[in-house]
């Protein structure tokens, strides 16, 4: 998801501007039978946080889930010309990088500008790791022990 302009990929009333995460919470918060109302909380939340796809909504769901810690979402930074990139999930105490990757990144235009800005955090001295959007939600095991692992492999120790 990295790219040079970002556009809200909110659920289509907060991307349209029409509420604000904070309008769906007090309508929330004045239901309390509503169905699902703890997911829908926890949804709010994460796009007030910085969440901008479901994607990323299922990322943050993975590192509540198994104990990882809270990254900093689409994090800006610099590339080596100087454009403004955006990466999905930072941890920036360990100098780890997350990208979700939806199907649109198997194009091979996306697939080697993906490279090149991978590249360019790599020679900065930050580790970044790819994943594709359907392995974040088919296997989560699987993403949540490579993330342990390179959290814990940047200095992260686990609460006991």
């Amino acid at each position: 998801m990295t790219s040079t302009r970002r556009s809200r990929r909110w659920p289509p009333g907060c991307q349209q501007r029409r509420v604000t995460p904070e309008e769906i919470r007090a309508v929330v918060d004045a239901l309390p039978r509503t169905p699902r109302r703890q997911l829908i909380r926890e949804t709010v939340a994460d796009i007030a946080g910085g969440a901008e796809a479901l994607s990323e909504i299922d990322f943050l769901r993975l590192c509540r889930r198994y104990g990882l810690p809270r990254p900093e979402l689409q994090h800006r930074r610099k590339d080596a010309a100087g454009r403004a990139r955006w990466l999905d999930a930072y941890w920036r105490k360990w100098g780890v990088h997350v990208e979700v990757d939806g199907s649109h990144h198997m194009d091979v235009r996306h697939w080697a500008a993906d490279m090149a800005r991978q590249n360019d955090v790599w020679a900065s001295g930050d580790r970044i790791l790819r994943f594709p959007a359907w392995l974040v939600r088919a296997r989560p095991d699987e993403v949540a022990a490579t993330l342990h692992r390179a959290l814990t492999a940047a200095g992260w120790r686990p609460p006991r």
